[in-house]
């Protein structure tokens, strides 16, 4: 089965991109709300904002409140997140994501997502290296999806020290809030502008 996955800078850009002819989600459209990442800012209105920035589409549109690794264990939140036609991850705090999904059934779901939406600085969990948010050195990401280095806007210094880190041989894109890309079995295109891809210190084009 092809997983298509859409990292996007904001939920405004996630929306454009969702509304527009890179995809045509058939009539009642199952799409999953996984709030993980605003577990400390609050799941449910994250879920809520996500629902109602979505409301356009033609969707039936349902968040699961997984929330911790005891909520990501529930077999049910598994089985409903691999059901689904489109599986949406809300911005917050990739770390948090990270601990919560790791070696877990409902991490294993979002991982064979079909469709699979990031929206903000959560993308940067989903490569086999993740970009550390507290002072921009690589970690080990969850290996979902290969293929680049999922970065988010950070201090220019931190950005050339991940650049400076990460060397020659790791494709580095950095999705600011207007932009997205598109990959498809590990081929990536930008599909909206406000993206930066690197190679080091040069820059290169997906």
């Amino acid at each position: 089965m092809e997983r298509t996955t859409l990292a996007a800078g904001s939920l405004s850009a996630a929306r454009a991109v969702l509304n527009s002819d890179e995809f045509v989600l058939g009539p009642g459209a199952d799409v999953v709300v996984v709030p993980t990442a605003a577990a400390f800012t609050g799941a449910t209105h994250a879920a809520v904002t996500v629902a109602d920035a979505l409301s356009e589409l033609d969707a039936r549109i349902e968040g699961v409140m997984v929330v911790d690794r005891a909520s990501s264990a529930e077999p049910y939140f598994a089985q409903r997140i691999t059901g689904a036609d489109v599986v949406v991850l809300v911005d917050g705090s990739a770390l948090h994501a990270r601990a919560v999904w790791r070696d877990t059934p409902v991490g294993a779901a979002i991982g064979a997502a079909r469709l699979l939406v990031a929206v903000g600085s959560v993308a940067t969990v989903l490569g086999d290296v993740m970009i550390d948010p507290r002072g921009g050195a690589p970690t080990v990401g969850l290996g979902y999806r290969s293929g680049l280095v999922l970065g988010h806007p950070a201090p220019p210094d931190q950005l050339a020290r991940t650049r400076e880190l990460l060397g020659e041989d790791e494709t580095f894109v950095v999705v600011g809030p207007e932009g997205a890309v598109i990959g498809v079995e590990g081929a990536w295109r930008v599909v909206r502008p406000d993206v930066v891809v690197t190679r080091g210190a040069q820059t290169v084009s997906l």
